[in-house]
């Protein structure tokens, strides 16, 4: 049998020009997969076809980079494998300019291919041709509360960096897409040409932790939200015990008032938000400074190392030390320590 026609075709459509990784790490990851295929003595896996969602196989992205795509996805017709949405464009001239693309996607035929993925905001227009209701997803960190608004019948989990549900693969922000290829080689050609190619871009083939690590936990207020005029003041005061008499005193608000009025505006209540607070001061001060674990809990009014340790489990799920490791300013290792603040 020709070597080609053994190939499996992975078609990449690029549906944004603003995230570049979104359809180059996968593109990336099968590409060297079939170097290291050719390295073990075994024909090349992959065929990797960069498509547009629109016939003049053109996009632009946020840095002026002009993307000319090889190909439109509405003339390849020859059978898909694997099927990659790299990203999405919402806004109001995107979702215009992407509408024969969606109706493409929603077509029967769609169901013969073997896989269909989603990188990043791709899990939208998975979702609007109904390919995801009913199913676990996953999509940005930002963007998953609004997946889970709009498509409520999809299970959205947040913290995953890639999902699989029968035939239909979603994965989280921009680089999430290479943790999902690796995934894919793996499943075609074993573990061991997935950690070589691993190996060879220099990235995890299993990535540790989950992606909660890399999101805010708490949303960005408007000047007048009634957590924006408290920050200042909690932020001062994160070590103290902050109960809600105090909180309410400082606004001069009655305590069932305050209650009230604050598990309305943030969807949470006070005691919530100020442990989210808490984790959000120690995540920073692990990034970016040498102080032990035990001061940055004494200081952020977690106790003590215990009581830091089962918090950032509870909402990162990571240890305090292991996030340290894992996202603590690169100004150290690049001998730069004297701009670290101790």
């Amino acid at each position: 049998m020709n070597s080609d026609a053994q190939k499996k075709k992975v078609v990449i459509v690029v549906m944004s020009g603003n995230m570049l990784l979104n359809f180059a790490g996968p593109s990336d990851v099968f590409t060297n997969a079939n170097e290291c295929l050719r390295s073990f003595g075994l024909p090349e896996g992959y065929e990797v076809l960069i498509a547009s969602p629109t016939v003049d196989r053109k996009l632009t992205g946020h840095t002026g980079v002009e993307i000319q795509c090889p190909h439109y996805v509405g003339d390849i017709t020859a059978p898909i494998d694997t099927l990659i949405i790299a990203g999405n464009d919402r806004s109001p001239a995107g979702i215009k300019r992407l509408g024969d693309f969606h109706e493409w996607l929603a077509k029967p035929e769609r169901a013969e291919t073997r896989r269909i993925a989603s990188v990043c905001g791709g899990a939208f227009a998975l979702a609007k041709a109904g390919l995801l209701d009913g199913k676990r997803a996953t999509t940005h960190w930002e963007r998953s509360e609004n997946l889970q608004k709009e498509y409520p019948t999809i299970r959205v989990e947040s913290n995953q960096f890639f999902t699989k549900d029968g035939n239909i693969y979603t994965s989280a922000g921009v680089s999430s897409g290479i943790d999902l290829s690796l995934a894919m080689v793996e499943e075609d050609h074993g573990r061991d040409v997935a950690i070589r190619v691993a190996r060879k871009l220099v990235f995890y083939l299993s990535r540790p932790g989950f992606q909660s690590q890399f999101g805010n936990l708490l949303p960005v207020f408007e000047t007048e939200h009634i957590a924006q005029k408290l920050l200042p003041f909690l932020n001062a005061n994160l070590h103290e015990s902050l109960d809600v008499a105090t909180i309410a005193g400082h606004l001069n608000m009655s305590s069932r008032n305050f209650t009230r009025v604050f598990h309305k505006q943030t969807g949470m209540p006070p005691a919530k938000f100020i442990e989210k607070m808490r984790v959000e001061a120690a995540r920073k001060l692990l990034e970016d400074t040498d102080r032990p674990l035990e001061r940055i809990a004494e200081k952020c009014g977690l106790v003590n190392l215990v009581g830091m340790r089962r918090t950032f489990l509870r909402h990162l799920n990571v240890t305090p030390s292991d996030y340290r490791r894992t996202f603590r300013t690169a100004l150290q290792d690049a001998g730069i320590s004297e701009l670290l603040v101790n």
